[in-house]
This record gives structure tokens, C-alpha cells and sequence, in this order.
């Protein structure tokens, strides 16, 4: 298994022979230096945590490009596929989608979901976490969220290993809140910090939530870097 951070909250996970991107925000985010081509290169599925522009990112394209499945809450599937994306796999928080070699379960978030549309905001669906299992690793993508005490059912049920945390503040939690969240529910081996640093009103990098985070497994990959597992 292999693990790669694309910038802000977007993964590339290389599992068997699946090819899985995470929130592919790569053309419009301004860190992202490398090619988008070659970061969706033999991509078979595409994840998203909700409908926000900066993690929908490439996932029209890709998944024309390429013919990757797209795996997203239901409207914001729905959406997609009145788009032009005909293969789809919608689900809701609760549900997993069993794949050949891995699967996905949503779980819930606390954030918002909608693209604009004619200048007006269009409802996607609630904003998700992601686990994703395979090869004996669960993976948790947050998404944007808040923390919550019911991450703890969370960690109960799929007893994550790797956490991808998002810490940028105003959006999502901030380094406080994000170790805290770490520290109090979960038992992760590994934590990359996500969703900091594109932007100027987020924080700009992950200094803060590695000193809250002081004794605990905090990986900080370079943008196109791959993560340790």
C-alpha cells in the first residue's frame, strides 16, 4: 500500500490494483505543483468527503479521463452523475461500499456541502468523513469537520490506524481542537495533518498542531510526498 499526500486534503492511495484519489483539488490549488495527469495515472476510484470546490477539484475530469468510479454521498453523486459521470457508487453516513480489494464507509462530519451554481448555492448532500480498509490498514480521512464526541463510535467500529486530520482553523478545527481529537478518541499509529496552508485565512502550516500534538506519531509529507504506513 502506498500513500501519497497531493496537497490540502487530497491522497492518492495505491492499494493491489486500485488506484484511489481522495478530494483531488490539484489544478486549483496553487501549492500543487506537479502534474495532474500523472497524480491520476491509472486512478480506478475517486473518494469525496462533500461538495466544497476544494475537494471536488479534479473529480469531473479524472473520472472522465480515466473512467474512475466515483464514490460520494448521494446528492452530491447524483450531482456528478447529472454532469456526465455515469459511473457512480452514491452511499450515506452509515454505509459502506464494498469494493474489489478495499472498502469505504461514510461517517459523519460537521461542515457544510454545496458548489455555487448562477451564483447561488447548491445543496451536496452532508459533508462526510471517509474510512477507507485495506491490506489490514484503516485509513480516516476527516474531511472538514469540527471534533465531536461521537468520533469515539467512530473509533470503536473501524479502529483507525492512519488519521488525516484536517487543522487549518475558520473551516474545519484548529490545532488545538484537532489534538484534542486525536488524543481523546483514537489510537492512531499514524497522523497526517491536512487542510492548512493553501489559503491565506487558514493557518499556514502545521506548526501549532505539532506542538499540541507533542509525543504522537505526526507525519508532515512535502506536497507529492508519500506518507509511511
Amino acid at each position: 500500500m502506498k500513500l501519497t499526500w497531493l496537497g490540502h486534503s487530497a491522497f492518492r492511495l495505491e492499494t493491489g490494483s486500485n488506484v484511489i484519489l481522495i478530494d483531488p483539488f490539484l489544478s486549483g490549488n496553487d501549492k500543487f505543483t506537479g502534474s495532474v495527469d500523472d497524480a491520476a495515472q491509472g486512478c480506478t476510484h475517486v473518494v469525496l468527503t462533500h461538495g466544497h470546490d476544494d475537494h471536488t477539484g479534479d473529480a469531473f475530469d479524472i473520472c472522465q479521463k480515466t473512467g474512475a468510479k466515483l464514490i460520494a454521498v448521494y446528492e452530491l453523486a447524483l450531482y456528478m452523475n447529472a454532469k456526465g459521470i455515469e459511473n457512480i457508487d452514491p452511499a450515506n453516513p452509515g454505509g459502506t461500499l464494498a469494493q474489489d480489494g478495499f472498502d469505504v464507509s461514510f461517517v459523519k462530519a460537521f461542515h457544510s456541502s454545496a458548489t455555487m451554481i448562477d451564483g447561488k448555492p447548491v445543496y451536496l448532500g452532508a459533508a462526510c468523513g471517509v474510512v477507507i480498509r485495506a491490506e489490514g490498514e484503516s485509513i480516516y480521512h476527516m474531511g472538514d469537520t469540527e471534533i465531536f464526541s461521537d468520533m469515539a463510535l467512530i473509533n470503536e467500529v473501524f479502529a483507525p490506524t492512519v488519521g488525516l486530520v484536517p487543522i487549518g482553523d475558520r473551516f474545519t478545527m484548529g490545532a488545538k481542537t484537532a489534538a484534542m481529537a486525536c488524543k481523546r478518541y483514537f489510537n492512531f499509529r499514524t497522523v497526517v495533518p491536512i487542510h492548512y496552508g493553501t489559503f491565506p485565512i487558514i493557518d499556514p502550516d502545521p506548526s501549532k498542531f505539532q506542538a499540541q500534538m507533542e509525543g504522537q506519531n505526526v507525519v508532515v509529507p512535502e506536497i507529492g510526498g508519500d506518507v509511511a504506513l
